[in-house]
């Protein structure tokens, strides 16, 4: 931050969660107008970005990769996979923890190896059983691919309290192909 290229990339990084968070939105009221409803509450729940924070009297930034903010009274959501409940949190505000805690359940198996063991019908067959409505999704997003996350929940209660436990019934991810690969230069 002491330079000129810190700053920008800091600044960069805040309008891309600007972004993130308009483009979460856009989905909500994608799934929220496919329902027929309107929001009664709205919890914004930003993860793997960075913030400016105060750690004692220091002035410090927080990247949080892999985590979200769980500040003393922080409301956040903690989801499981597509087939698996989230949780709406309340942070502990735990300084061991930089007052912080997971962003969800976290993967077992990577993108490119969930797409290589299932396939679409495997997706579909878990969804029907749990009668979960598929909107769009990518393979890659299967819920085989992530770890427990009644356990990782478990093993989080120093940081967060459970406020309470949703289960999904529609799903909407992005749709199948939306990486498009670079074609090799010959």
């Amino acid at each position: 931050m002491r330079s000129q290229e810190g700053v920008e990339y800091f600044l960069a990084m805040e309008l891309m969660g600007r972004y993130a968070s308009a483009s979460h939105e856009i989905i909500h009221n994608a799934v929220l107008g496919f329902m027929g409803e309107k929001p009664i509450a709205t919890i914004e729940n930003h993860h793997n970005f960075a913030w400016k924070e105060k750690i004692g009297l220091r002035s410090v930034i927080v990247h949080r990769k892999g985590a979200t903010p769980a500040g003393l009274g922080t409301l956040g959501v903690i989801p499981g996979s597509m087939a698996d409940p989230g949780f709406i949190v309340r942070g502990l505000g735990n300084d061991d923890a930089l007052k912080s805690a997971a962003h969800g359940a976290g993967r077992r198996m990577s993108r490119t190896a969930a797409m290589k063991q299932f396939c679409f019908k495997d997706l579909q067959d878990i969804l029907q059983k749990k009668e979960i409505t598929l909107i769009s999704a990518g393979l890659d997003e299967i819920p085989m691919a992530y770890k427990n996350i009644e356990a990782v929940m478990d093993q989080q209660k120093d940081l967060v309290e459970i406020v309470a436990k949703f289960e999904p019934k529609l799903v909407k991810m992005a749709p199948p192909g939306r990486r498009k690969r670079r074609k090799k230069r010959r």
